[in-house]
C-alpha cells in the first residue's frame, strides 16, 4: 500500500499552507514510494532515523529512571565506566565493523562469494577474540596496579570487562546488517532491546534487594548486552543463509588488514573524539558532575541520530556508486546525503535550545546546571552536520589515511582543549573543547575530500567560477 502525502495535505490543510508544504511533501512522496537508489536510501535513512528516535526515547527514559534509582553519584560512576567500555568495544574490532561494509559491497558486486563468506566469518572471529584479549590485559593491569583508579571504580570496571566481547560482536554484526540494507536488524538489538533489558534487569535486581549502585547497574548491563548480542547473532545467521550462497571460504587477512588498519585508527579516534570529554570530566570532577554532563550530552543525542541514520543508509552506497563508475550520480548522491544530514539536524538543534532545560529537569533539580552545556555543544553539532557523512565518503573511496589524519589531529586538539579548559571553566570547558574540535573536524574533512577526491562536500553549493575569473587567472 502506497501513501501519498501531497494529496492528503491538499485535502486536510488550508490551501496556502498546503501550497507551501507541497515541495517538501513531494520529495517525501518520492522517497516513500520511489524505486530508485535515492528513494531506497532515503527510506532506509528514514527507517533508521525512526528507530533511533524510538530508541532515544527509550534510552533517555531509562537513564532518567537509573538516575532516580541510583542517585547522581552512583550514576556518574556507571556512566564513566560504561562509556570507556563502549570505546574499547569499538577499538577491539580493529576496523572490521566498518571495513566489512566495504568488503560485502565489493565482493557481492564482483561475485566473489568465497571471499565474501571468508570476510564475514573472519570479522566475527577477530571482534570476539580481540575484545577478549583487551579485557584480559586491561583487567590484569588494573589488578596489578590498584591505585590507578578510585576504589569505587574498580568493581564496575571488572564487570565492564565481561561486556567487551559482546560489545565488539554487536559492532561487527551491525556492519553486516547495514551492508545488506537491514536497518532493523542493525539498530533494534543495540538501541532498543539493550536499553530496555538494562532497565528490566536493574529493576529485577533492586526487587531482589540488590543495592541500587554502579556495580548492580553494570551487572544488569552485562545480562542485557549478552542477550541482545546473541539474539542479533542468530537473527543474522538466519538472514545470511538466504543472502549469501553456500560454498567454501577464502581469507585474505593481509589485504583486509591493509584496508581496516586505517579504519581502526579512524574508529578509535572517532570513539575517543566523541567521548573524550566524558573521560576528562571523570578525571577532573566528581561522579555527580559527570552525571550532569552526560545528561546534557544525552539530551542532544536526537540531533546526532540524524547523522547516524544517514550514514547507516548511505555508507555502502558510496562504495557501490564509486565502483560502478557513474561519477555524476556519485557526486549527486553525496550532496543529497549532506542535505539529509544538515537540515533535520539544524531543526532539531534549535528545538533543543528551547526545550533542553525542561528535559534536564526530568533527571533532577541539580541537572538544570547542564543547560549551558547544551547551548555550547549545539554550535559544534550544527557546524559538523554541514559536511554530512564526509568521513564515510573518504573511507568508502579508499582515502582512509586522509580521514585517519583528520581524526588524529582533531583528537589531539580535543585532548589539549579539554586539558586546558576543564580546570578553568569546569563542565562548560569540556563543552567548549568538544565544540571547537567539531568545528575543526568539519572544515578538515571538507578540505580532505576536496584535496584527495576533488569533491565539494558542504551544505552550500560550490561557487562557479565566472569567465572574468579565468581571464584574471590568465
Amino acid at each position: 500500500m502506497k501513501i501519498h502525502l501531497t494529496p492528503i495535505a491538499q485535502k486536510c490543510l488550508p490551501a496556502s499552507l498546503a501550497a507551501r508544504a507541497e515541495p517538501i511533501l513531494s520529495k517525501l512522496d518520492t522517497i516513500i514510494n520511489g524505486q530508485g537508489d535515492s528513494a531506497v536510501s532515503g527510506r532506509i535513512a528514514m527507517f533508521a532515523f525512526t528507530i533511533r528516535i524510538f530508541s532515544a526515547a527509550i534510552a533517555y527514559l531509562s537513564q532518567i529512571v537509573l538516575v532516580r534509582l541510583m542517585g547522581a553519584f552512583e550514576y556518574g560512576i556507571f556512566v564513566a565506566v560504561w562509556v570507556a567500555a563502549v570505546i574499547l568495544g569499538g577499538i577491539a574490532c580493529l576496523g572490521f565493523q566498518t571495513g566489512i561494509i566495504r568488503f560485502i559491497s565489493e565482493y557481492r558486486s564482483s561475485g566473489e562469494h568465497d571471499h565474501l563468506r571468508g570476510s564475514i566469518l573472519g570479522a566475527l572471529s577477530w571482534a570476539f577474540m580481540g575484545a577478549t584479549i583487551i579485557a584480559a590485559i586491561g583487567s590484569s593491569i588494573i589488578y596489578m596496579f590498584p591505585g590507578l583508579f578510585e576504589n569505587y571504580f574498580l568493581v564496575p570496571i571488572y564487570l565492564a570487562a565481561i561486556c567487551l566481547p559482546m560489545l565488539a560482536l554487536q559492532e561487527v554484526q551491525d556492519g553486516f546488517a547495514r551492508a545488506h540494507n537491514w536497518p532493523g536488524t542493525a539498530l533494534a538489538p543495540t538501541f532498543i532491546l539493550r536499553p530496555i533489558l538494562i532497565l528490566m534487569f536493574m529493576a529485577g535486581a533492586i526487587y531482589l534487594d540488590y543495592a541500587a549502585d554502579a556495580p548492580t547497574a553494570m551487572l544488569a548491563t552485562i545480562f542485557a548486552t549478552y542477550c541482545a548480542s546473541i539474539g542479533q547473532f542468530f537473527l543474522l545467521v538466519k538472514k545470511l543463509r538466504k543472502a549469501v550462497p553456500k560454498g567454501p571460504r577464502k581469507y585474505l587477512p593481509a589485504k583486509w588488514l591493509v584496508i581496516t588498519m586505517p579504519i581502526f585508527l579512524i574508529e578509535g579516534f572517532y570513539n575517543l573524539l566523541t567521548n573524550v570529554d566524558i573521560i576528562f570530566v571523570s578525571h577532573y570532577m566528581q561522579p555527580d558532575q559527570v552525571a550532569v554532563y552526560f545528561a546534557a550530552a544525552k539530551t542532544l543525542a536526537l540531533v546526532h541520530f540524524v547523522y547516524f541514520a544517514v550514514k547507516a543508509a548511505a555508507a555502502h552506497r558510496f562504495s557501490t556508486y564509486r565502483a560502478s563508475g557513474d561519477h555524476s550520480r556519485y557526486e549527486q548522491f553525496i550532496q543529497e546525503t549532506v542535505h539529509w544530514t544538515f537540515w533535520p539536524s539544524l531543526f532539531l538543534a534549535l528545538f533543543m535550545l528551547v526545550a533542553g532545560k525542561y528535559f534536564l529537569m526530568l533527571f533532577g533539580p541539580s541537572f538544570v546546571a547542564g543547560e549551558s552545556i547544551i547551548w555550547i555543544l549545539t554550535i559544534g553539532i550544527i557546524v559538523r552536520s554541514s559536511v554530512g557523512p564526509a568521513e564515510s565518503v573518504l573511507t568508502m573511496s579508499g582515502k582512509q589515511k586522509a580521514y585517519a589524519f583528520v581524526y588524529a589531529v582533531t583528537l589531539m586538539l580535543n585532548l589539549f582543549l579539554n586539558w586546558i579548559l576543564i580546570p578553568i571553566y569546569g563542565l562548560n570547558g569540556a563543552a567548549m573543547a568538544t565544540t571547537l574540535a567539531l568545528i575543526f573536524e568539519a572544515f578538515a574533512l571538507y578540505a580532505a575530500a576536496l584535496r584527495t577526491l576533488d569533491l565539494h562536500i558542504f551544505i552550500l553549493p560550490r561557487r562557479k567560477r565566472k569567465d572574468t575569473d579565468f581571464q584574471a587567472a590568465e
